[in-house]
């Protein structure tokens, strides 16, 4: 594939981008809109991975002084020529990404934020030597930059709020042009300090820190900050009159994160992979930003990646693999059984309608139950359909990949709860061993009745059975001595579950069947039938096993049947 271009796995720079060969989807019309409705500071939220960081180092090497105006050829901003001629590489620009500004306590992050704005400010080390700047202008820059004996940034607390401030200023008097600021992921350090137990002090370090450099500052030409949560005014934009905010609710400047159809489109078709727009539609499509329809650009590249080295990649969650996914967790752990049914409901391709609070901040994440409703919906784990007259906001589980982690995460809460109650669950494990069908049945009646079942009316049969498959092998795999396989290769295909336990000599295999219309004893008889057409037993009569107990087990929403060969 000579002569095609790479596709920018994992890489955020916009200058490594255009000058490595690699492909760009055009989002520089974003530079014209800025300039076409100006505002003092603008604060851009999106979820992770929707193309934030890449636009903030596209906007730095348009506008910073020197720029190669080369990068930006054959662009939409090319076009563009008054705003070129007057913008492109002439003026000062102050860039940060705060992403790695996170630690276990106060201090280490604020070390991680002296390093960050330390190392920023010695890219302009033509400062120290600036003829425009006086000589108490010089001392000050040096003391930005100046190192203590372990080779780290020494600048004091307070040095470090005005830091910003002071650098802007500094930049402005050399150049004679004011300055631009761009922060990236400005509300980590406050997620960090929430989740650590620091977050006053991390709010009041940014409330200064910002303020200084954003709220009065005459060296500042404007400011362009990104995050995920909009976060209140009240907590760190105190007195920021001049703050425009633009969030996923919003109209403006929606087509400009993440990737539209027609961006998916033009890809696929470069690249040769127009037959696999339906399945990246139905995995990584589905997000709704104001009124415009956006896939997630981090999964298209990836699976487009994927294709490029093997043709038959399935797809998979790119986007999973980027975050602990805490916020899904803590939603079904504090969820009481409305909630969970309203859960179920999104899961199982519902919607539900809430009211979505934009302003709020992480502390208001454990205050109050329906805040979380809004936090899912800020960071993409949900997304929106509409407003109703009321001011309810419709929402939605976008896709599959984000259904697939809902289905995840209560997995595993499921099997962390079923271990609190031990010897309840070495009763219903035990009856598989003794032949008891009915206590199977009756144990894993009661736990599917505790958990949120996934029956998506657009979820393939196999899909569900998956889900039912996941829930009995994690409460199986509880005991001891008991070898557990899942899909293991057995007779002439492969069994759902397969158990050995040597010390009693004895086997155990389950097949399970989603029962279309609760047809119970058909499915039941089917799962038993497989096993004894596709020989099962043998690999555990191989074994050794000389006992062999074989299940069908049919389930259907929240009810399960459970037949053996010898009921």
């Amino acid at each position: 594939m000579e002569g095609i271009a790479k596709l920018p796995m994992g890489i955020e720079d916009f200058e490594e981008i255009r000058s490595m060969g690699y492909y760009y989807v055009d989002k520089t019309g974003l530079i014209r809109t800025l300039l076409e409705n100006p505002c003092k500071v603008c604060l851009f939220t999106r979820p992770r991975r929707f193309g934030k960081t890449l636009n903030m180092s596209m906007l730095k090497y348009f506008f910073e002084t020197g720029s190669d105006r080369g990068l930006f050829d054959g662009l939409e901003i090319a076009g563009e020529t008054e705003i070129c001629d007057a913008y492109l590489g002439k003026l000062p620009v102050i860039s940060l990404s705060l992403k790695s500004a996170e630690g276990k306590t106060f201090d280490k992050t604020r070390k991680k934020l002296q390093s960050i704005i330390g190392n920023e400010a010695v890219r302009f080390s033509f400062l120290s030597e600036s003829d425009r700047l006086n000589e108490t202008e010089r001392q000050q820059y040096a003391k930005l930059i100046e190192l203590d004996d372990a080779g780290d940034f020494a600048m004091s607390g307070e040095l470090l709020e005005n830091s910003l401030l002071m650098l802007s200023r500094f930049l402005h008097k050399h150049y004679g042009q004011k300055t631009i600021i761009l922060i990236d992921e400005y509300d980590v350090p406050l997620d960090k300090a929430y989740q650590s137990g620091y977050y006053d002090s991390m709010v009041d370090f940014i409330r200064t820190l910002f303020g200084q450099a954003l709220k009065t500052n005459s060296s500042l030409y404007f400011a362009v900050l990104t995050g995920c949560l909009r976060i209140s005014k009240e907590s760190i934009f105190t007195g920021l009159n001049n703050l425009n905010i633009y969030t996923v609710k919003d109209i403006q400047y929606n087509e400009y994160f993440g990737f539209m159809d027609t961006d998916v489109r033009k890809m696929l078709a470069y690249y040769g992979f127009t037959d696999r727009y339906d399945t990246i539609k139905e995995w990584y499509d589905g997000y709704r930003f104001g009124s415009l329809g956006i896939y997630c650009p981090w999964d298209v590249v990836s699976y487009c990646h994927a294709l490029k080295m093997n043709p038959f990649s399935v797809p998979q969650n790119y986007w999973v693999n980027t975050s602990s996914n805490t916020i899904v967790r803590r939603f079904i752990e504090k969820a009481k059984t409305s909630d969970r049914n309203e859960m179920e409901h999104l899961i199982n391709g519902g919607s539900v309608r809430k009211r979505i609070r934009q302003e709020l901040t992480y502390r208001d994440m454990d205050t109050k139950f329906d805040n979380l409703w809004s936090f899912l919906y800020m960071t993409g784990y949900l997304t929106q359909q509409g407003e109703d007259e009321n001011g309810l906001t419709e929402l939605i589980i976008p896709n599959r990949e984000i259904r697939w982690i809902y289905a995840e995460q209560i997995r595993d809460w499921f099997e962390e709860e079923t271990l609190r109650d031990s010897r309840r669950l070495s009763d219903f494990c035990n009856a598989f061993l003794e032949n008891d069908t009915r206590a199977v049945e009756e144990g894993f009646n009661a736990y599917l009745r505790k958990t949120i079942s996934i029956r998506d009316t657009n979820v393939k049969k196999e899909m569900k059975e998956n889900f039912y498959h996941g829930i009995l092998l994690g409460l199986l795999g509880s005991m001891d001595g008991w070898k557990v396989k899942s899909n293991a290769e057995a007779g002439e295909g492969y069994s759902d579950i397969s158990i050995e336990i040597e010390e009693k000599e004895t086997g155990i295999i389950i097949e399970l069947k989603y029962a279309e219309n609760a047809a119970f004893d058909e499915s039941c008889k089917a799962a038993l039938q497989q096993i004894n057409d596709r020989n099962y037993a043998e690999m555990l009569l191989d074994d050794g096993m000389k006992i062999i107990h074989r299940y069908g087990i049919a389930c259907y929403k929240k009810r399960c049947r459970v037949m053996s060969d010898r009921s």
